[in-house]
């Protein structure tokens, strides 16, 4: 197909965001704070908690990403990911031309100034693919509801279709798989010098607040559990230790667990040597970098663990690309199908490859309460 008649594709990727500069913590703070998914509260009581939150954990938060260069690599490994699919979808002969575009929740670049884009651009379609394999109303679902609503307000109107959640997409689960069994058999390895037994996996995810789960009906924790239950089928290693558990946990409210901080605990208690991966997260950040890596790490010196391996995300790896241009396809398929998600803010129409979990989850009612799933900035991270 000629180049004059192809459509023009739209590939929105969605993803957290991420203070770019010192001076820019507090305002990525309240961002976060001031979005009904993560406290529940009606204005003006949400922007002014908003507010004292961001502004006394901002000098907390700097002290963090003074140990990653002093802002987020999360734009910039993004950005590696929508230079990646583009031009493998662009190496597809389907009649499309692709551009991707992102749009981060919290920091630049925004919903608006992205939506403007696509519209200049002039797309004939949108893909709508957040970076978060497993859905939570607290993270896609946020996001999701942020891009309606910049679209409405630049007037973008081309036909979109929402990648909810791929949790056991075969590129992403064969790219965790490849990595995860690097590090587990480098964790062997040192087991094998040490006399002791073979590691336990640690699949790691973001925690959120229980009530997430059993009050908003969200598929998040289930998601995660799949996914690792994947990982290790693709593994196939015999008798393979492995266990889920949850990170960033603050606050007075019941938590979804095991805690991470728990499972390190446990380790050392068993002299377990222990290889942690981040399940839930594609992209290195400070949750991985500084929370893993450096406070976890310190926290298994403290507790004895003989061995703490941590395997990276999978990030620009060619199976993951891969999977995500399946799921751009599948999405594609969804939207010649059945037609466009409504672009009204407030409901969904979207498809959901997991069961149509994603689809019914609610989003939050404006009534008191943290939900959280980015809560570990709450704790400066």
């Amino acid at each position: 197909m000629s180049e004059t008649t192809r459509k023009k594709r739209a590939i929105v990727l969605f993803n957290l965001g991420g203070p770019d500069s010192p001076a820019a913590v507090e305002p990525f703070l309240f961002n976060l704070f001031n979005d009904p998914a993560i406290i529940s509260l009606p204005n003006p009581f949400r922007f002014l908690l908003a507010k004292l939150i961001s502004r006394r954990r901002a000098p907390i938060a700097r002290e963090i990403y003074d140990h990653i260069g002093g802002k987020s690599p999360l734009l910039e490994l993004t950005q590696e990911q929508a230079d990646a699919l583009q031009t493998a979808l662009n190496g597809e002969d389907d009649g499309y031309e692709n551009r991707c575009f992102i749009a981060m929740r919290y920091w630049k670049p925004f919903a608006d100034d992205t939506a403007a884009a696509v519209k200049a651009w002039g797309a004939d379609e949108q893909i709508l693919l957040p970076l978060y394999p497993q859905f939570s109303t607290t993270t896609s679902g946020s996001s999701v509801k942020d891009w309606k609503r910049a679209c409405a307000k630049v007037g973008l109107t081309s036909p979109i279709k929402t990648a909810c959640c791929y949790p056991t997409n075969p590129g992403f689960i064969e790219a965790s798989a490849e990595m995860i069994k690097a590090g587990y058999e480098r964790a062997c390895a040192k087991t094998q010098e040490l006399g002791i037994e073979k590691p336990r996996i640690l699949f790691s995810a973001h925690g959120v607040p229980k009530a997430v789960i059993t009050k908003r009906g969200d598929p998040y924790q289930s998601q995660i559990e799949k996914t690792s239950a994947a990982v290790v089928e693709k593994m196939a290693i015999e008798g393979l230790d492995w266990n889920v558990c949850y990170q960033s946990r603050v606050g007075p409210m019941e938590w979804i667990g095991p805690s991470t901080e728990d499972e390190i605990e446990r380790a050392g208690a068993e002299n377990k040597a222990i290889v942690v991966v981040p399940i839930a997260f594609v992209t290195e950040h400070s949750e991985t970098l500084v929370e893993l890596d450096i406070e976890y790490g310190e926290l298994a010196h403290e507790k004895h663990v003989p061995v703490y391996e941590r395997v990276r995300t999978v990030c620009s790896h060619p199976k993951f690309i891969a999977g995500l241009v399946s799921v751009v396809k599948q999405t594609q398929d969804e939207l010649d199908d059945k037609g466009p998600d409504d672009y009204t803010v407030e409901t969904r129409g979207w498809w959901c490859p997991d069961e149509h979990s994603c689809a019914v989850a609610k989003q939050p009612a404006l009534k008191p309460g943290v939900a959280g799933h980015a809560s570990g900035i709450f704790q400066g991270k």
